[in-house]
Parts: structure tokens; sequence; C-alpha cells
């Protein structure tokens, strides 16, 4: 059974089951699909970037990106349509990081791994323990 949650979009109160917004977003959601979806359908429409999707639909871009990131836009149909990378804003198709920020992110880590592995292997070094008798003995 679903429980109360606030709408993430209007701050109404809903009960909760697959989706974080309530109903009346959802439907007004799957209205703006339609009417990006139904711009797209034209043939003349389907080179267009996401800003002209954005100017000729009224729909915002955030929305948009929404529905391609569920996967409800396929970018294969529409191949100048795509969504800013999350750290250098290129345009990508798919996931959160273009390939160059991808890589530069595994390169960062090797390095990081490395670094680490020659901290651990000097601390292994120093195992040695001194005791000074204090009383002479």
């Amino acid at each position: 059974m679903g429980e109360l949650a606030n709408c993430v979009r209007c701050d109404t109160v809903y009960v909760k089951t697959t989706r974080d917004i309530c109903m009346s977003c959802f439907q007004k959601e799957e209205k703006a699909f339609q009417k990006v979806y139904a711009f797209l359908r034209v043939r003349q429409n389907r080179q267009a970037t996401l800003s002209e999707i954005v100017d000729a639909t009224e729909v915002k871009e955030t929305l948009i990106t929404k529905f391609i990131k569920e996967r409800r836009l396929q970018v294969k149909n529409f191949p100048n349509l795509g969504y800013p990378c999350e750290n250098c804003f290129t345009v990508i198709s798919s996931g959160k990081l273009c390939d160059n920020c991808i890589g530069k992110f595994k390169e960062d880590l090797s390095a990081y791994e490395q670094m680490e592995e020659r901290n651990s292997k000097k601390e292994k070094k120093v195992d040695t323990f001194y005791a000074i008798d204090k009383h002479g003995k």
C-alpha cells in the first residue's frame, strides 16, 4: 500500500505509489509529452535540437530531458536530440556524463589509487617499535 507524500512539483499531499508526483502533475506531464511527441512526429521536425523543441512546444527543457532519460523519446530516431553532460555541458544522448568526462574521471581515479597504493607501501615499511628503558635496568 502507498504512503502519504508531498508532490515534488506542486507540494500537494498524495498517496505515493511508483511516482514522485501527484496525479494532477502526472497528467500535465503526459500532455507535455504528447505535445513534444506530436511535434517530433512531423518529418521536418525530426532534426530539431532540444532548444528548438522547447521554443516550438513551450515545454520546459528539464521535462524534455526527463523524457529522454526515461527513454520515452528514443534519441536514435532523433539524431540532434540530446541533453547536456552534467560536468562539461556537451550534448549527450545517454547517461549523465560524456565520454571525455568519463575518461578524465577514470584517469583521475587510477592516479588516486596509485597514490594511495604508494602511501600504503610507505606505511608498511615503518613497523619497527623501540622501547626505552627509563629505569636503566
